[in-house]
């Protein structure tokens, strides 16, 4: 009975016809593709891209060398050196990511106590040699300071959930 049914169906070619009815069911709906390099997608305000440190409206970095985030990187891929200052306060000397290594879990972010490192929404960009790769301290500063009216504002928007 079963290979009867089989036979049936394949004469009537009734996969066929169920397959071109669900093609001719989205052939007239509006595209989901979005045309990357003209058209950007939306992203969320939690979206974890590439590393930046933030500084303070001073102007003064605001890394305090605690290295929570250095112990809690599970790949990790965070370096730090610090040494105490004149005023007795602790700053990093060296602060590095490799991103190579980073698997952009955002444990770091989430272990800081000083909202010192964040994971921006930049999402372009590339690495033709290992070093391109590794984000040292002045990397780092100068990201933050570029993307930095971007990071209060997704800062503002998360602010419930923190």
């Amino acid at each position: 009975m079963n290979s009867i049914v089989r036979v049936l169906k394949s004469l009537t070619l009734s996969e066929l016809l169920k397959g071109m009815s669900l093609t001719g069911r989205y052939f007239f709906r509006k595209n989901f593709t979005v045309q990357y390099p003209d058209e950007r997608a939306p992203m969320s305000p939690r979206f974890r891209g590439k590393h930046a440190q933030r500084r303070y409206p001073n102007g003064e970095e605001r890394c305090i060398a605690c290295k929570l985030c250095e112990v809690i990187c599970p790949a990790q891929a965070i370096t730090i050196e610090a040494e105490e200052r004149e005023d007795g306060s602790r700053r990093t000397t060296q602060y590095d990511i490799d991103l190579a290594k980073c698997i952009f879990c955002g444990f770091c972010e989430e272990a800081c106590p000083v909202d010192a490192i964040v994971e921006t929404r930049v999402y372009e960009y590339i690495g033709e040699s290992r070093e391109d790769l590794l984000l040292t301290k002045e990397k780092l500063l100068a990201m933050g300071d570029e993307h930095e009216a971007q990071i209060a504002a997704d800062r503002a928007v998360d602010a419930p959930y923190r």
